[in-house]
């Protein structure tokens, strides 16, 4: 049958001519499309794979959509597992899986889960909203949510967060509002003050960054669990994440300065202070992961919306372009 289609379609391009030219290229790429479909192992995982691996959202159409899937770090974008959790948003260190999950009902609820090396339930609690942002700490010790209480942007003047860090198994929770937001050892009272985009430091269980937002202002904040501070190091830093060496940070950067507009990925030097606005052009959503100390990854969504996603990498050297890291997936968690 596709070979009397393709007979067919050449015999529309010798009479059509460049009409028919386009129409032959279509089907070429439609059936090449077809074929780089990811494979999917549809059977769930009784375990995180013991060799250096990538956790995302797997978007791929039909069964297993919104699951948890792992591909070997190798070869990311060949063969994928799922590990039978629905996940809006997803995270993983060596020994633990973070979840955030809607369930839709009546109402419509919110919940995060974790899961150890095993894949058994470590702990499970309600989330305040519709889940944003997870990171685990390097150790798999903390666990930070963020979720949106109200709206579902940043470019919205109205949203509000919620940004929580506590243990994997949920029984301890510190919401970062109640931290001190200080500020050239003075300290921010505002009420209308957003926090959100924890990332933790390596080899610093204590330490972390995150944005705070307030007033139309937004910062990087140091974050110190045990003094419950946040302490403003930078202006224009959004959805921190800190490379593996804890040497920069890679962030959302706005051309306006604000939360509106177009956002690239940029990387801050945290010795010298010097931001990189690094290669690419598409307006960017997400919170970045690192792959090592030299490339990051992000998710974009497939022609600018949709449920359907890639995750792509990029270089940090001067003149990189994005390349295609894993097709239909989202939320990308590196674990080595």
């Amino acid at each position: 049958m596709r070979n009397r289609l393709l007979l067919l379609l050449v015999v529309v391009v010798a009479t059509l001519g460049a009409a028919g030219a386009q129409a032959f290229t279509a089907f070429q790429q439609s059936s090449a499309s077809q074929q780089a479909a990811p494979e999917v192992q549809v059977a769930s995982a009784d375990a995180l794979p013991a060799g250096p691996f990538v956790l995302f959202r797997n978007t791929a159409s039909g069964q297993g959509f919104g699951q948890a899937a792992t591909a070997s770090l190798s070869e990311p974008n060949g063969r994928r597992t799922l590990l039978g959790k629905a996940c809006d948003r997803v995270y993983a260190s060596r020994n633990l899986v973070s979840c955030l999950e809607t369930r839709n009902g009546m109402p419509t609820t919110f919940e995060a889960s974790t899961y150890d090396a095993s894949l058994q339930q470590q702990g499970t609690w309600a989330l305040g909203g519709i889940p944003n942002r997870t990171r685990i700490s390097p150790d798999g010790s903390l666990v930070a949510t963020t979720v949106f209480v109200s709206g579902h942007s940043y470019a919205s003047s109205s949203f509000s967060t919620q940004t929580i860090i506590g243990p994997a198994d949920g029984s301890v929770r510190t919401n970062l509002e109640d931290y001190a937001l200080i500020d050239n050892g003075a300290r921010i009272k505002a009420t209308d003050r957003n926090i959100w985009g924890v990332t933790f430091s390596p080899g610093k269980p204590n330490d972390f960054y995150a944005t705070a937002s307030s007033q139309g202002n937004i910062w990087l904040v140091h974050g110190d669990i045990a003094a419950r501070t946040l302490t403003i190091t930078a202006s224009g830093v959004e959805c921190p994440s800190i490379s593996p060496d804890g040497q920069r940070i890679a962030f959302k950067k706005s051309a306006s300065g604000t939360l509106a507009g177009a956002r690239q990925p940029a990387v801050l030097d945290l010795t010298t202070g010097t931001i990189t606005v690094l290669g690419e052009q598409r307006d960017l959503d997400d919170q970045i992961e690192w792959l090592d100390n030299g490339t990051i990854l992000y998710g974009m969504p497939r022609d600018g919306a949709g449920p359907d996603s890639d995750v792509w990498s990029l270089s940090l050297e001067p003149g990189a372009a994005p390349q295609l890291f894993i097709e239909h997936a989202w939320s990308p968690a590196v674990v080595r």
